[in-house]
């Protein structure tokens, strides 16, 4: 498994401060965000899961705990919108270039709009994916939502 993906590249060209995390990814999980947190035994507040969306038609990403449900009219809300839904996964994959169970908001083959759950701010760290089923990133909060210049707004039910 490489720890180098395109989501560590492009947090090591906007210079942030991170730490790469590896774990036992189980295919099949149901809840994958639930399942990285414990298998790096952190909470799920500090373990966020990667959302797209799609509000009034257009592809945004929601980043939030994994053990938080999307409000769709705090999501669309949040990027200005009138309606919010979830991507289909194909679509997903095709938005960003990474794989369901490996999507981050890092490095995504397409720039799009990125909210963070305001709630993660609270916390001392934060844990993404890294754009690989398995590999995660450590970093700030604060350094999260610079490097993906990601708005923070409420975005769980």
């Amino acid at each position: 498994m490489s720890k180098t993906t395109r989501a560590t590249q492009a947090l090591h060209k906007a210079g942030a401060a991170f730490e790469v995390l590896t774990y036992d990814y189980q295919s099949g999980a149901e809840r994958i965000g639930l399942q990285a947190a414990a298998a790096i035994g952190e909470p799920p507040s500090r373990v966020l899961k990667t959302l797209m969306v799609l509000v009034d038609g257009k592809p945004a990403c929601c980043v939030v705990p994994s053990d938080g449900e999307l409000s769709m009219k705090r999501v669309a809300a949040a990027f200005g919108g009138k309606a919010a839904t979830m991507m289909p996964p194909a679509e997903a994959e095709k938005a960003t270039g990474y794989h369901v169970g490996g999507i981050s908001p890092f490095g995504a083959k397409k720039r799009l709009p990125v909210a963070i759950e305001a709630a993660a701010l609270a916390e001392p760290y934060v844990i993404i994916n890294a754009g690989q089923r398995g590999v995660m990133v450590r970093l700030s909060p604060a350094e999260a939502v610079r490097v993906l210049e990601a708005v923070t707004e409420p975005l769980l039910a």
